[in-house]
């Protein structure tokens, strides 16, 4: 089959590789109809290189019709159309039990004392297979895979795979009281749909972004929006915003791209030149990462106000400044969404009505073998390049 395979540092490929197959009895086969390049993807394409093995299979956003399931798969039989979460969960283990799906004890990557295994994404999280192919081999299908209705098109249920409940879990963790304010610091995919549910929700919202086509996407939502390389002092206008305190809430959409950490920047980029045993360690213990957008946010955010960080930081952090974090009395909430907690609730959205807009949220659609140049240009945000939909 043909499938989208990792290189090397910015060299991704379509190549033929053995077929999706089960190997378990809780496995199941799906012919992949759409798959997503995420914003996390572009880590692997250039800061967690040192994770990366040349031929690993990419992506973790995917939906499609299953072919074959295992002999201890229940609920899915051959020609049911589903999604697949980007985490690989059980369902019935104490940490799934909790809600908390992305520590699944069945799943956990112990070698990297890391939570559940992730499709096409690194060492830390299992070196499993991706679903940017014509096939993926779907593991634990007894609970994992969300079915969808046969009608409607892809558009309107791929973002259950990752970017819905990404988003969701961050306005959740945020906790913008009634009638509060909300700042999205960078409004690439999960951003952007965090500030489209936050308006849902009826919140006031102010996006931060220094791209011109992303903020217009928000403010077309009704969001207030702000450039962040406008030379103005952003604290500061946004306190303006905010009655002079701050809003009540910050989600960090950013993460470890975040630009304005120079020295951060520059480590990452010799990590990604050095073997990949003296990488490895480096990025896990070195403190390298880009950490402006969070030091922004707590700088933001309003005394006794609330962070949500959805944005992934893959090494261990600089040092945080806790004497403003314990002064400001800022409470911190993170990690990697729980798909299958929010899922049921986002999927009631998913109507003809379409609330959060999104079957016309990807601004790109792209045949499978042209991965490389979608790639490219998501990563250099050129040709308006928000969210790119493969078609296998």
């Amino acid at each position: 089959m043909k499938a989208v395979t990792w290189q090397g540092k910015r060299d991704v490929r379509v190549d033929d590789v053995p077929d999706a197959r089960i190997t378990e009895p809780t496995d199941a086969v799906i012919r992949v109809t759409t798959t997503a390049i995420c914003g996390s993807d572009l880590h692997l394409y250039e800061p967690l290189a040192p994770f990366m093995t040349p031929g690993d299979i990419m992506g973790h956003e995917t939906m499609g019709v299953v072919e074959e399931v295992g002999a201890q798969v229940g609920g899915l039989t051959a020609g049911d159309r589903v999604v697949v979460p980007f985490q690989i969960c059980c369902g019935e283990c104490f940490m799934c039990g909790q809600g908390l799906h992305t520590q699944c004890e069945t799943t956990q990557v112990r070698d990297y004392g890391m939570g559940a295994a992730l499709y096409g994404y690194t060492k830390l999280y299992g070196q499993v297979p991706g679903g940017q192919a014509e096939y993926l081999r779907v593991r634990q299908a007894q609970f994992a895979p969300i079915k969808v209705p046969a009608d409607g098109p892809d558009e309107r249920y791929i973002y259950l795979s990752d970017v819905l409940p990404t988003a969701w879990q961050a306005v959740e963790y945020a906790g913008v009281p009634d009638g509060g304010s909300l700042v999205v610091l960078g409004l690439g995919p999960i951003g952007d749909m965090a500030c489209r549910i936050a308006l849902h929700r009826g919140h006031r919202v102010i996006g931060v972004d220094p791209v011109p086509e992303r903020r217009a996407r928000v403010a077309e939502r009704g969001a207030d929006v702000l450039d962040p390389d406008a030379g103005n002092d952003l604290p500061g206008v946004i306190r303006e915003m905010t009655d002079g305190r701050g809003p009540d809430s910050v989600i960090d959409a950013v993460g470890l791209e975040a630009h304005g950490s120079p020295v951060a920047g520059f480590a990452q980029k010799i990590a990604g030149m050095l073997p990949g045993s003296v990488a490895e360690p480096m990025m896990q213990k070195a403190g390298i990462d880009r950490l402006a957008a969070l030091k922004q946010a707590i700088e933001i955010v309003r005394r006794g106000g609330t962070i949500s960080i959805s944005g992934v930081y893959g090494g261990m952090a600089d040092p945080l400044p806790m004497l403003t974090l314990f002064d400001k009395q800022i409470q911190l909430r993170m990690g990697q969404a729980n798909v299958r907690r929010w899922s049921d609730e986002i999927m009631k959205l998913l109507t003809d009505d379409d609330p959060l807009g999104v079957e016309g949220f990807h601004t790109h659609r792209r045949p499978l073998d042209q991965a490389p140049q979608a790639y490219e240009a998501f990563q250099a945000k050129t040709d308006g390049t928000v969210k790119v939909l493969l078609s296998p």
